[in-house]
């Protein structure tokens, strides 16, 4: 970049961002009131698989969404064009669009934008359309709704068909860190004036044979099949892998005076974020969390917040015996004894882990953590892991109650990608 291009960007005036809309599905609840009280409440969304015959598999529990009926959503004629990471990124994204009001006729649909993600997309579609195929027949045949079910960015086009959406429209695929990652890129969208409103978040539905079999064959997930409602134990000295879980999450990201102009509800501000790669190993963390230290930093200046901000950090804590210890000791870096006065927690010790969807379900609980002033729990440790400090607030077993002026949202995926995001309470409204 020149230097003259570098000092126009520097000079821009950046519009403020604000959370006006959420909605979700996922293993804690149908929708955020379910979603919330759930997780307040410290409830373990884990139990054996119904998805699938799971008899012969290592693994055979997951996060499953309760009692999922598509037909409460959709009619056979067009649930054929929706894998079920379409499906419950259309059931979020239209809880987040309600809450939001966005039928107001006098938004500009020029002006509004999806940026979607998912990490692994039609898995389902792919898995069963390649079985179909494989039984043979004289001519061998593909659903002409295979490609598009199974593409992630379709998403992010029924998003924006459903309600006529005609800005920005993408998918983000980084793993793990999707969901943060479209978050950011919707953050800038509307800071740089290229949409007034940004339905963001992501989904995935990777509970099936090929999910749960090529993450259990790299032996990720726990095993803990005995007791799986205790199998996602972020920190705990037993802890032996993540646990599956599926679902969306959407939130509406609006600029500032646009919000206000039109008399929405604000929840708070999105501040800013911060991306690294660790570029050291496909799978693992680097061992000292160098990445996650930059990508936090980034997103400290990035929303021109000091460490002393922060109150709540909701980490990526997958519950995998590499990754928890060196996002601590990255937090440990970075914060030094400030750390000790921050709530620390990891929900996915009660929701499990959504792949690309799990920075969005993470998102909403940090948005509702500054709306609620109650921090939600890290459940399942039963003894900590003696290389992790005693001295930290994990929010071990409880709620706590405490009011929350920053939120800090870390999301990691495989190939070494890092994502944060911080949200702040709205000091002017």
């Amino acid at each position: 970049m020149s230097a003259t291009a570098e000092s126009n960007l520097s000079s821009m005036e950046l519009h403020r961002v604000v959370v006006t809309g959420l909605g979700t599905i996922n293993p804690l609840g149908a929708d955020i009131a379910e979603y919330v009280r759930n997780l307040e409440d410290g409830v373990s969304g884990a139990a054996p698989i119904t998805r699938f015959d799971a008899s012969a598999f290592k693994v055979r529990f997951a996060c499953e969404i309760k009692n999922y009926d598509w037909t409460r959503y959709f009619d056979r004629k067009e649930v054929r064009k929706y894998d079920p990471f379409v499906q419950y990124a259309l059931i979020a994204a239209a809880e987040a669009v309600s809450d939001a009001r966005l039928d107001d006729e006098s938004i500009d649909r020029q002006r509004c934008g999806v940026i979607w993600s998912s990490g692994v997309g039609g898995i389902e579609t792919y898995y069963n359309e390649c079985m179909d195929y494989a039984k043979g027949g004289e001519i061998p045949r593909f659903s002409p709704f295979f490609v598009p079910r199974m593409i992630a960015d379709l998403a992010a086009g029924h998003i924006a068909m459903k309600y006529g959406f005609m800005g920005p429209n993408y998918c983000v695929t980084s793993a793990c860190a999707s969901s943060n990652h479209a978050i950011i890129d919707s953050l800038n969208a509307i800071r740089l004036g290229k949409a007034d409103i940004v339905v963001t978040g992501g989904s995935e539905a990777a509970i099936n044979v090929p999910g749960v079999g090529g993450f259990s064959s790299m032996q990720a997930l726990s095993t803990r099949n005995d007791d799986p409602a205790h199998a996602s134990r972020p920190f705990d000295a037993d802890r032996d892998g993540f646990v599956m879980g599926e679902g969306a999450g959407a939130l509406v990201l609006e600029e500032y005076e646009h919000a206000l102009r039109r008399g929405a509800h604000i929840y708070c501000e999105v501040a800013g974020g911060g991306m690294s790669a660790d570029a050291y190993h496909m799978t693992a963390p680097h061992p000292e969390g160098a990445g996650a230290i930059r990508s936090m930093r980034e997103a400290l200046d990035d929303a021109s917040a000091a460490i002393d901000d922060i109150d709540y950090i909701n980490v990526h804590g997958t519950s995998t015996p590499l990754g928890d210890i060196a996002e601590l000791k990255a937090l440990s870096e970075l914060f030094g004894e400030r750390l000790y006065d921050v709530n620390i927690s990891s929900t996915k010790s009660m929701t499990g882990h959504l792949l690309g969807a799990a920075a969005a379900i993470e998102a909403i609980a940090c948005v509702m953590a500054i709306v609620r002033e109650t921090i939600p729990p890290t459940i399942n440790v039963e003894r900590l892991d003696e290389r992790i400090d005693p001295r930290l607030n994990l929010t071990l077993g409880r709620a706590q109650h405490r009011r929350v002026r920053c939120a800090l949202s870390n999301t990691f995926g495989f190939g070494g990608h890092n994502s944060t995001v911080i949200f702040r309470k709205v000091s002017q409204q």
